[in-house]
């Protein structure tokens, strides 16, 4: 019989909490990394075994309810995943050329398999054809412009044919977060570290979203590059604080320990460690619950979920050990 769990990532570390861990937060062991929900989990299950159905009838869904967000997850999420084993895409793609769905993943692992290579603007030129692709495969899908959106970024594209890019993708779903974070990196990229600029258009699009939109967490976000890429000087404290403020306003439209917005946390937390909110931070971490993202914590390790582990451990004891020592200033350990 096939272990089906041993087909899935290794969501699980060995436990190193200490036994006097408080504050509400779940034990180390119980902390999941990048977990997928109850539809995409049993996806990957099927396609560690080669088959590819059960992904198939994922994206269809998303597709059908046109449930972008989640299809702009959980395309990422399979792209990954036939990375490491793509016996099940390559039969989907040879049984079923011209699927809308299959067309959307083929552009999606096209970008990610030439991403880090230093070839990587003339080798993602190659790939333009497949997003084309995939953009005719469902006219309101917004997936493929973001796509596109993050191969402008990697292959240098002026900011004409960004322009373009971006109206298509708002035309199509002006509140989705994927392409507005794809847009946002785009313009740190080509301006250059001119985070002022960021910030304003993370701004503008908050401000023009609802209240619940994850679009509220754009700020944030660019509060992260500013602070992770040498930009921390550039933009007023309180501006970076009113960011995660935002966030931390978004963050409480959701229930204690959701899936869903796992990723928007942890990277809030991300930001509150940076600026010294540890009390704020704790209560984020007990928002989060057992469910710890790669991303922010592999920008500065190869061990995300021990990352995440480790700093939150030192959240806890800077917010209900030295309560009287937050007073603003950055993590020290491991690079914060």
């Amino acid at each position: 019989m096939v272990d089906t769990m041993a087909l899935l990532p290794p969501f699980i570390r060995a436990s190193r909490t200490p036994p006097y861990l408080t504050g509400g937060l779940p034990a180390d062991n119980e902390v999941l990394l990048d977990a997928p929900d109850d539809r995409l989990g049993p996806a990957l299950v099927a396609a560690g075994q080669g088959a590819y159905g059960r992904a198939a009838e994922v994206l269809a869904a998303t597709r059908e309810s046109a449930a972008w967000e989640l299809r702009d997850r959980y395309v990422r999420r399979l792209s990954a995943f036939a990375r490491s084993r793509p016996e099940w895409y390559d039969a989907w793609r040879a049984e079923a050329p011209y699927d809308p769905d299959q067309l959307l993943l083929a552009a999606q692992l096209a970008v990610d398999r030439v991403w880090d290579s230093p070839a990587r603007a003339e080798l993602l030129r190659e790939v333009s054809p497949l997003i084309t692709a995939a953009a005719r495969g469902d006219d309101r899908d917004p997936v493929p412009w973001r796509i596109a959106l993050d191969h402008a970024r990697g292959s240098q594209a002026g900011h004409v044919y960004f322009g373009e890019l971006w109206e298509a993708s708002l035309s199509r779903a002006p509140l989705h977060y994927g392409c507005h974070v794809a847009a946002l990196r785009y313009l740190a990229t080509s301006w250059r570290g001119s985070y002022r600029e960021c910030f304003d258009f993370a701004d503008r699009a908050a401000q023009d979203a609802p209240s619940g939109s994850l679009i509220q967490a754009l700020p944030a976000r660019a509060a992260l590059a500013c602070l992770t890429e040498g930009g921390g000087t550039a933009v007023p404290r309180e501006r970076l604080d009113a960011a995660a403020d935002r966030a931390i306003e978004l963050s409480a439209t959701f229930a204690v320990a959701d899936l869903w917005p796992a990723e928007v946390r942890n990277k809030l937390v991300y930001v509150l460690v940076r600026l010294g909110r540890w009390t704020d931070a704790l209560e984020q971490l007990r928002m989060i619950g057992a469910y710890a993202t790669s991303f922010p914590w592999g920008r500065e390790s190869e061990d995300p979920l021990g990352r995440f582990l480790e700093v939150r451990e030192e959240v806890r004891r800077h917010a209900l050990i030295h309560p009287r020592s937050e007073h603003g200033g950055r993590v020290r350990s491991g690079g914060h």
